[in-house]
């Protein structure tokens, strides 16, 4: 049977928790805002580099060129790069993106990096082992390192593993409190994305002449490229990591209020009968006592 002490116990409990479980929304809505501008903040470094592809694509057009994607084996394997998360109280966010790689990765010979070992731990189970694992970065300043080390592993991959094709998959979030997992190619440069870098209008009256050899240059650009979309991947997935959590700490907080309603009925209740209860004694011991007639 409970006990208004341990009743008052649970209700100073759920209180901390609810405390904990408030701090842990704001930290969320900061962050989301945070990879938000991180990846805003790109923008114009990303305008930069498809002024670049602009350039040199439109020269080797003009000369007869091969694209910037040169000679791609067609039969070459792909590469799959899974962004997933280290932390926990994010809701079915890992079991999202696995699910996703998991069937895409059906019945193929794919090399596969997987950022997060719980994402990691989940695609094992489905059968398909990393070849590479990295930490999640734990903030905005950590984004880069991790993308550098992602894209030396892909040039690994490239020159020792016969692999032609890299497609990255990720959460992106839809709304203020969903995500959804996305998959993009990085290499080649789709066709389609190419002609737009063509057809990028330049902002001059003349295009600009380079002293750089075409093929450094553009091997420069699409590496350039390469670390902007894995940026923005890993930006975006963060995101819908905090926005996913901040979702169920809102669940959370609602069933905690919910709880601490409950609870506070049941001692203000359980206090009443104590206080009742002990109003009998009172009256009771001084009948008792009272004089006889």
């Amino acid at each position: 049977m409970e006990t208004l002490e341990s009743l008052s116990e649970a209700l100073d409990t759920t209180k901390d928790i609810q405390s904990i479980v408030r701090t842990m929304k704001s930290l969320s809505a900061v962050s989301i805002r945070q990879y938000e501008r991180a990846e805003e903040a790109l923008a114009d470094y990303a305008r930069t580099i498809d002024l670049g592809l602009a350039a040199v694509l439109g020269e080797s057009r003009a000369l007869g060129s091969s694209s910037a994607n040169g000679r791609t084996d067609k039969n070459g394997r792909e590469a799959l790069i899974v962004i997933g998360s280290d932390r926990g109280l994010c809701g079915r966010y890992n079991e999202v993106i696995s699910r996703f790689a998991n069937d895409h990765l059906s019945g193929r010979d794919a090399v596969l990096g997987v950022l997060g070992v719980r994402a990691a731990a989940r695609l094992e189970a489905g059968g398909h082992s990393s070849d590479a694992l990295f930490t999640v970065p734990g903030s905005v300043d950590g984004i880069t390192g991790v993308v550098q080390s992602v894209i030396i592993a892909i040039d690994g991959w490239t020159a020792g593993h016969g692999v032609s094709h890299v497609r990255v998959v990720h959460n992106r979030r839809i709304g203020h409190n969903t995500a959804q997992p996305v998959m993009r190619q990085l290499l080649p440069i789709p066709d389609d994305e190419l002609e737009q870098a063509e057809q990028t209008p330049w902002p001059a009256r003349g295009r600009p002449i380079f002293r750089m050899q075409r093929d450094v240059l553009l091997s420069w650009l699409v590496r350039e490229r390469l670390f902007l979309l894995l940026y923005r991947a890993l930006a975006e997935g963060l995101a819908s990591e905090h926005a996913t959590r901040l979702a169920a700490m809102q669940n959370a907080e609602r069933n905690i209020e919910e709880r601490r309603e409950d609870l506070s009925g049941a001692v203000r209740q359980k206090r009443q009968e104590s206080i009742t209860r002990e109003l009998l004694d009172v009256v009771a011991g001084y009948e008792a006592a009272g004089p006889r007639e």
